[in-house]
Formats: structure tokens, C-alpha cells, sequence
């Protein structure tokens, strides 16, 4: 099985800097474009299905990379970004002044403390396990597109290479680009990381 990882286009709140988590912000042009390019850049691929997050700017993502492609869809809870409750949509600058106490000793163990309202990384890393084991036990699909957002993404990849929660770090997963893991026989490969070339199978 062949895990082809691509996280969604450009956003606004990419472009200010600000965390969007669950929150809706639509793509820019230049994520627009972005989601086009791999596309294209994926054209070849024989998907036999498409996982991805509830979030617009994903399912966005996913409807231009498929385009007229008559593949199925389904959205996957598990694939959203992690919830920062009160941190959404707001920049770091701000939330140093407004909630100054908690989001110092979150920048400090980011893996135990939780943005007030929010879902904290012991909970987030929780569902994207649940999701990694719950590809283990897929019908035996070849390829599948998995669309999703830079936490989900750099964690899954460090999950299913069984190493520690916290080499998501590891793993910049950037936007305009894919990924791809591959799974045979319980071992699992990281075939390539952000490449931006044109897909072609080897015959």
C-alpha cells in the first residue's frame, strides 16, 4: 500500500501567522495553485481512494487535485488539524499578551499543557494513532490519497515509522508538494518527502 500524503494549499491565516486549527479559513490564490500543481503532479496515480480532513481548506484542496477524477471521497475526523480552543485565529504575539501564563508553559511542554478550550497533543497524538492502526486494517488498496494539515501529516508519518510523538519536528511537511509511505508486509518505507515532480509509474 501506498500512502500519498499532501497537505492543503496556501491559506490567509497561513500568510498572517496565525493558528488555525479547526477554525475555516479559505485558500489563497497561491494555494489554489498550489493544490493545482500537484494535480498535476499526481495525474498518474491510480487512487483507489481519498481520505481527507473535514476542514475546507482540505476538502478544497482535494476537489483540485482530483478535479474531474471520479474517485471516492470520504472525510476522515481524525485527519483534522489539532484544536488550540481560545489560541484559534489569533497570532503569537497576541496570545503572549492575552494569555500570557499558559501559552509560556506551553511553548515550554507543549506535549502535556493544553490551550485553554483546546485538545492538547495528548489527545491529538491519541486519534492519529487510532488513524495510523486503522490503515493496517484497510482492504488492501495499492494507493491512497490521504489530504490533511502539517500536524496531522508530520505526526502520522512519525507514527507509522514507530518513532517517538515528538519527531513530528522531523518532518516539515510543506504546502505545493507530495509525500508518499509505503506499507508491505508491516514494514513501512517514507518513499520521498515534499517532492514536486511529475508522478510516473515504473512499468
Amino acid at each position: 500500500m501506498k500512502l500519498w500524503l499532501v497537505r492543503h494549499g496556501q491559506t490567509q491565516a497561513n500568510v498572517d501567522g496565525l493558528y488555525s486549527g479547526i477554525s475555516e479559513t479559505p485558500l489563497t490564490e497561491q494555494g489554489i495553485m498550489q493544490a493545482q500543481a500537484v494535480g498535476n503532479f499526481l495525474n498518474h496515480v491510480e487512487f483507489e481512494k481519498v481520505l481527507c480532513s473535514e476542514l475546507g481548506r482540505a476538502k478544497h484542496t482535494t476537489q483540485l487535485i482530483l478535479q474531474h477524477r471520479n474517485i471516492p471521497v470520504i472525510t476522515e475526523p481524525r485527519l483534522n488539524e489539532m484544536n488550540f480552543g481560545d489560541w484559534e485565529m489569533r497570532h503569537h504575539r497576541d496570545i503572549q499578551h492575552a494569555d500570557a501564563e499558559n501559552y509560556a508553559a506551553w511553548c515550554n511542554d507543549w506535549q502535556n499543557v493544553v490551550p485553554k478550550n483546546g485538545e492538547g497533543f495528548q489527545l491529538f497524538s491519541q486519534r492519529v494513532s487510532e488513524f495510523a492502526a486503522m490503515l493496517s486494517a484497510q482492504p488492501k488498496e495499492e494507493n491512497l490519497l490521504i489530504v490533511s494539515h502539517q500536524g496531522v501529516l508530520s505526526l502520522l508519518i512519525a507514527t507509522l515509522l514507530n518513532l517517538p510523538a515528538a519527531s513530528l519536528w522531523h518532518f516539515v511537511i510543506e504546502q505545493g508538494a507530495w509525500s508518499c509511505v509505503e506499507i508491505r508486509d508491516g514494514f513501512t518505507t517514507l518513499r520521498t518527502l515534499n517532492n514536486r515532480a511529475i508522478y510516473h509509474p515504473v512499468s
